[in-house]
């Protein structure tokens, strides 16, 4: 099969940011190169490439809709560097390789608290007793290695989720849906504007052995205004600013939230757009992103 290649112009400082964009808009791989063409494949997070002109390469399924995946990186640009313009960039087409066995070798089980792990559906548990999360993800977003994840994870793995009914909204891979009902949720309501999103979450509740009863997933339009008890987005800082009312309304009185996808220095801006309707009790830091978490009054 295919691949859709978006190759952006980098300086060594943004380089690390248009990595997480394109990881964040489902990239199935991300690679980094020099003037002579030298790929580092993930790099350490912390650190920087030397060259100072890097070239930040992300693949995607050759359907990937390319104006759609321009705009978000756009948009994403605009909100962290409102003053600069969008980096030059290139979109090609790229026969098939093995992306993907190259990706599946490096992931590996990742565990949050004490029960929650999160395993690649192709290696064993480490922990067969523990509530573990085996993961397909293919090319939507969300596998727990990502820091915005990482952060929605560890706070599921700290709570008490008996008989809790969760929105899970831009739910991609559905790892923070499965996380919610192996903790103990009772119903989590998918929610994706991405349809092969929709499709992996389906994919990875089977995998875990939950009925799509218990995971229906829909459409934004299409999706159900009843409220519910926890609501968990994992999206970026301009529309869950968009989109506080909503999810606002879709929040019982005294239900939790959990918001990801920010960068530190936008965490004031989500802060204020919750604050109408919710106390924010902390903002947790990971690798410049955060995750804001609060309590409807």
């Amino acid at each position: 099969m295919p691949w859709v290649q978006i190759t952006l112009s980098s300086t060594p400082e943004n380089s690390e940011f248009l990595e997480d964009m394109l990881l964040l808009c489902g990239a199935g791989a991300v690679s980094m190169l020099d003037g002579a063409d030298q790929p580092v494949f993930e790099p350490i997070k912390g650190t920087t490439p030397l060259w100072q002109d890097t070239q930040v390469m992300g693949l995607f399924e050759a359907d990937t809709d390319s104006d759609a995946l321009l705009d978000h990186l756009r948009n994403g640009w605009q909100e962290a560097f409102p003053r600069t313009h969008f980096p030059t960039y290139k979109l090609e087409i790229l026969e098939d390789k093995d992306w993907e066995r190259q990706w599946m070798d490096r992931f590996e089980p990742i565990q949050f608290g004490e029960r929650l792990w999160v395993c690649p559906s192709w290696k064993p548990a480490p922990d067969p007793s523990a509530a573990n999360l085996m993961l397909d993800p293919g090319l939507a977003f969300g596998t727990g290695s990502h820091p915005t994840t990482a952060l929605c994870l560890q706070w599921i793995a700290q709570q008490n989720w008996e008989g809790k009914t969760v929105i899970d909204y831009g739910c991609g891979s559905g790892i923070l849906a499965i996380g919610a009902i192996l903790m103990g949720a009772e119903h989590v309501v998918g929610v994706d504007n991405d349809t092969q999103a929709l499709t992996s979450t389906i994919d990875n509740a089977k995998r875990n052995g939950i009925s799509a009863d218990t995971i229906p997933v829909f459409l934004p339009e299409n999706a159900p205004n009843k409220a519910v008890d926890v609501m968990l987005a994992n999206i970026l800082a301009g529309p869950l600013i968009d989109m506080a009312a909503r999810l606002a309304a879709l929040t019982k009185p005294k239900g939790l939230i959990a918001l990801s996808g920010i960068l530190d220095h936008q965490a004031d801006a989500v802060i204020a757009a919750y604050t109408p309707w919710f106390d924010m009790h902390s903002v947790v830091s990971k690798d410049e992103w955060v995750r804001i978490d609060g309590q409807k009054r």
